[in-house]
């Protein structure tokens, strides 16, 4: 028995699983179905987000050589991508920290079985150029957009917390990364809390101002989920993928260029927004252990003593070793 199948395994949360929004309905319909049929290559349903990890695994040629096949599906953002793994429309998605634990509180059947660590500076709240908004204790009393329980939910009540305020010192208000930039944009917000490229982008393209980045607020860790079904049927493939990313991030770090080029075809974004959004993350993938779960103990904590999970959740049933 590995290290992590010691931890408690306690039933996260008894309530319902998250619930397919209209928003996704569309993408999720259009899913391929798993193969069954004897002889036929298996089908590894890939979620991505913004279109970044096939990016990764395109440009590295990481993924020459399958025996099996990959269907992907993009999302905006990590809500849509966990309610996805809920509704088993795909296998597996790359995943942050604090979305993860939202989806694991909320029943979500998943559980993370690789992890990396980024600079976090790109999960940030951003003002516009001319807001009055110098620093963080101006937050009070102004709006703030971002996805409810996302990383840039967290960074904002980190940066709130630091600022000696609370989360009702600000109205948030949630919505989709492409709502919220149009949303501060046109003045109808004051900040928004968002991660990479999106921060990327909106620095070099719409001129939007990082008010308070991320480190030294945020873990940067992000996560590989699967559901409980495709570790159960489909681990060889899993574990496979995982090895092709991690050789892929390895290879990508040292050709940042082809890399972002890539990125800007598939994701749809400027290459030098693609290059910047890259460079300083500076990802690495890294070894799950005692110490990760710890980590993320603490960003559930945290969002327990904030106020918005109803108990305490217990992370370490929530990883596995593949």
């Amino acid at each position: 028995m590995n290290d992590l199948t010691r931890f408690t395994r306690r039933q996260a949360l008894h309530g319902a699983a998250a619930v397919i929004t209209a928003a996704t309905g569309a993408a999720l319909a259009g899913a391929p179905r798993l193969v069954h049929a004897a002889g036929e290559r298996a089908l590894l349903r890939a979620g991505d987000q913004k279109g970044g990890l096939r990016a990764l695994l395109e440009t590295a040629g990481a993924l020459d050589g399958l025996d099996y096949d990959i269907a992907w599906t993009e999302f905006p953002a990590a809500a849509p991508l966990a309610e996805a793994l809920n509704a088993e429309a795909v296998d597996l998605g790359p995943i942050g920290d604090a979305p993860l634990i939202f989806a694991q509180a909320q029943g979500v059947r998943i559980k993370a079985y690789g992890v990396n660590r980024s600079d976090p500076y790109g999960t940030a709240v951003l003002v516009r150029a001319d807001s009055p908004i110098r620093q963080p204790a101006d937050l009070r009393g102004r709006s703030v957009a971002t996805n409810r329980g996302s990383i840039g939910h967290h960074v904002t009540l980190r940066t709130l917390a630091a600022a000696g305020l609370k989360p009702d010192d600000i109205d948030f208000r949630f919505l989709a990364p492409p709502d919220a930039k149009l949303a501060l944009v046109a003045g109808s917000v004051d900040a928004w809390a968002t991660w990479e490229p999106y921060t990327a982008v909106a620095e070099t393209i719409d001129r939007l101002r990082v008010l308070r980045d991320g480190r030294g607020l945020s873990s940067g860790l992000s996560y590989l989920a699967a559901t409980d079904r495709a570790l159960r049927d489909k681990r060889p493939q899993l574990a496979d993928f995982r090895a092709r990313v991690q050789r892929a991030q390895a290879w990508s770090n040292q050709h940042i260029d082809r890399y972002a080029a890539t990125l800007s075809r598939i994701v749809g974004i400027p290459e030098p927004a693609a290059r910047l959004a890259y460079s300083r993350r500076r990802t690495t993938w890294i070894a799950l252990d005692r110490s990760i779960v710890d980590e993320q103990q603490r960003t559930a904590d945290f969002y327990l003593a904030s106020g918005l999970l109803p108990k305490r959740l217990e992370v370490a049933g929530g990883f596995i070793t593949v």
